[in-house]
């Protein structure tokens, strides 16, 4: 499965478009919290609600959707298929037209609440009585704002470190050398594994994954981007500064990201001509997801597989994911409610990773597992992984061990201009216009500004 945050990049314009369009039509007042009292564990629903940006590909979806739908006792449910379109959700909020319930990355739920384009879901909690200590506590922080739950966490993403075993062992390495515990190692092992003959690169030797990284290099040095309450950015910090300048020099030491970038544009990422089975990528952190595509796309590729190591030696992930909110105006919160609640209970989940295995079965593969945003659901699906071999055994290790130490990015009204400014700083160095500390200087500014902004207007429409 293609994670939902490959697709937020691509979105960034596009909610910066719908966010200016639609600020008049959402952005008047906080969205009022129902009460608790519209939220019935044993009540039926009729009629459909509809359901925007998910489409149920897979059995994991479609299995989990039709226990939701027996769940509402008589309601149907349409599924709006494909990618939240972010300017149709918040032109119909806009309009009074909004679909029942969404399905949207975390890292959107700030901005969404601060417009007032979804509603709290406290009341949802506590009138379906979910038990919200089974969901992934950063996950739970993630979409927790203003001291109310706002979205109902899903799938979970870490990273790992992945490489090409057979890479390492022709340069005398291992991946150890490549799994962030050492610095220096990471940039001497750079420089052993890159192959550019003539000064056309041909193998990146390790890819730092600017600009999207950034929060992980920072965190392995204990630097957080942003304070724990959401209010003040940290972006041009020591730590933060270091990091930067670290992972862009990897890409120097490899002729710039603009070349790193082109050998890494143009792999077959999700087929059979990916970098790993081609030989053309020595090592880089990489989302856990990305372990079940190789495996099925490059299964006798020759892989090493780790966890993301902090300088000492800890296992460290930036988690991440995607969550369930209804929109303000919403024609049936309460089967909405009913229906996030079911897709991420403990039961559905295991269900559908019944599905999952016995699909793996027939086709003689392996089931590598499923991260959720449920942290009870994820130890019982461990135990329903089945043995690859490896190296693909260690890939499944690496990432239970992973999502066993995560961090996370609190949610705040200011969620995409804050995402744009460290971006932003991120790439104008990647791009030669400017040198870390200056960039990083000029984003804690612009966050800052954007931050005290957002949460003065929150303020405003919530007294």
């Amino acid at each position: 499965m293609r994670s939902p945050l490959v697709r937020w990049s691509v979105l960034s314009v596009s909610l910066a478009l719908a966010l200016t369009s639609c600020a008049r039509g959402t952005g008047g007042a906080a969205a009022p919290a129902p009460s608790a009292g519209q939220f019935d564990p044993g009540a039926s629903y009729q009629g459909t609600i509809s359901v925007m940006g998910f489409g149920a590909t897979d059995e994991i979806g479609e299995t989990r959707v039709e226990l939701a739908k027996k769940s509402l006792k008589g309601a149907d449910v349409k599924l709006i298929e494909g990618d939240l379109d972010i300017q149709q959700f918040l032109s119909a909020v806009a309009a009074g037209d909004p679909p029942d319930i969404i399905y949207a990355n975390r890292d959107q739920i700030g901005t969404f609440a601060s417009r007032g384009a979804i509603i709290p879901l406290t009341s949802c909690v506590q009138g379906e009585q979910i038990d919200t200590s089974m969901y992934n506590k950063n996950a739970l922080s993630q979409v927790t704002f203003g001291n109310e739950v706002y979205a109902i966490p899903e799938f979970n993403q870490v990273q790992i470190t992945m490489a090409n075993a057979a890479l390492l062992k022709d340069a005398g390495l291992t991946i150890a050398d490549v799994n962030g515990s050492n610095w220096d190692k990471v940039t001497a092992a750079t420089k052993k594994l890159v192959k550019a003959p003539g000064g056309k690169l041909q193998v990146i030797g390790f890819d730092s994954k600017l600009p999207e990284f950034l929060p992980l290099w920072a965190k392995s040095l204990g630097a957080d981007l942003l304070s724990a309450d959401g209010r003040t950015a940290q972006l041009n910090t020591p730590e933060v500064v270091k990091a930067l300048q670290f992972a862009v020099a990897i890409y120097d030491a490899q002729g710039g990201f603009a070349k790193v970038k082109a050998v890494r544009d143009s792999a077959d990422f999700f087929g059979k001509g990916n970098q790993y089975a081609k030989n053309a990528l020595g090592a880089m952190p990489m989302e856990q997801w990305y372990v079940n595509v190789l495996n099925d796309v490059s299964p006798k590729a020759s892989m090493a597989f780790d966890t993301f190591r902090t300088p000492e030696g800890k296992p460290l992930a930036y988690s991440s994911g995607s969550s369930w909110a209804v929109p303000k105006g919403s024609k049936n919160p309460g089967a909405a409610c009913r229906f996030a609640k079911t897709m991420t209970l403990v039961e559905s989940w295991k269900a559908a990773a019944q599905a999952r295995l016995d699909k793996r079965k027939a086709e003689g593969k392996p089931f590598t597992g499923v991260l959720t945003g449920n942290v009870k659901a994820d130890e019982e699906i461990q135990k329903m992984l089945t043995s690859g071999g490896e190296p693909w055994d260690s890939g499944v290790k690496a990432v239970y061990e992973a999502n066993q130490n995560t961090f996370s990015l609190p949610a705040n009204p200011a969620d995409k201009e804050f995402k744009d400014a460290w971006q932003g700083a991120v790439n104008r160095v990647l791009n030669g216009q400017e040198e870390p500390q200056a960039a990083l200087d000029k984003a804690q500014k612009d966050a800052q500004a954007a931050l005290d902004k957002a949460w003065a207007d929150w303020t405003k429409r919530t007294n």
